[in-house]
């Protein structure tokens, strides 16, 4: 099972990484940058932000360095929790995804050699937004991976951050497990990652008692009131979604005795 305190210290250490090597590339291809100050522009000129170029490139490059990491993570549990059949990035040893992952890239290198790691994220990004849970947040058009890339050598750094082994037991790193495919983890990371991203955009999960309080008050007594197939709700806090995962059967099995 995952630690999540030790990841976050990882990942935020990754995030260094991924931030200076974003403002490598765009200093590289002026293209990148051109783009990148017209779209500055049009905010400012829509009077979304008035803030200085630099300042404004600071947070796009912050954030496209999170979805760089945020989005590996998705893929990682899924894999580690044997959601998909095939691993993308990583496996647990004893159970030969390990391998399984090492030799997909293989294969994939082999079928496109001219290409980077970089594109070997972004197309394992593409496959896991097939999937209706994540065809969301794997949305070309939302998620900052598909417009602000890292270099090659960063996605193979990458890449062989999520294989680490532990020279000692043989173990992963940072496995993924969880029979409870628990994932507010995920909620806190997006929070924790860049301080300046959460102060921005006030980005602060509400705790699970809270959750569960605002659950046991409305939506409890709603179906009581109008049936189970008849009551709706979507997440009050348009967040990260475990108000809607509390609000399944499995996860409240209390909440829903006797509908």
């Amino acid at each position: 099972m995952i630690d999540a305190k030790q990841l976050l210290v990882d990942l935020t250490r990754q995030l260094k990484g991924l931030e200076a090597d974003l403002r490598r590339r765009i200093a590289e291809q002026p293209d990148l940058d051109s783009s990148l100050r017209d779209e500055w522009k049009a905010a400012l000129d829509a009077k979304r932000c008035a803030e200085t170029f630099e300042t404004w490139a600071d947070q796009v490059i912050t954030q496209a360095g999170v979805h760089w990491l945020l989005s590996c993570v998705f893929l990682r549990f899924i894999e580690d929790n044997q959601l998909v059949d095939r691993p993308w990035l990583a496996g647990t040893p004893d159970s030969g995804r390990l391998a399984l992952a090492r030799d997909r890239h293989e294969a994939y290198f082999r079928a496109h050699p001219l290409e980077s790691d970089r594109d070997y994220l972004l197309a394992a990004f593409r496959e896991a937004g097939t999937l209706p849970g994540l065809r969301t947040f794997f949305d070309e058009t939302h998620n900052p991976v598909f417009r602000l890339g890292i270099s090659g050598d960063a996605a193979m750094a990458l890449r062989q951050f999520w294989q680490q082994v532990d020279t000692d037991t043989g173990l992963l790193l940072r496995d993924f497990t969880d029979p409870a495919w628990n994932t507010r983890f995920l909620g806190d990371l997006y929070q924790d990652l860049s301080e300046a991203t959460r102060k921005r955009f006030a980005l602060l999960q509400t705790p699970e008692f809270v959750e569960e309080f605002i659950l046991d008050r409305t939506l409890t007594p709603a179906i009581r009131t109008f049936g189970f197939r008849e009551a709706r709700m979507i997440d009050p806090t348009c967040g990260s979604g475990h108000f809607l995962l509390g609000a399944s059967p499995e996860f409240r099995v209390g909440g829903f005795g006797g509908v």
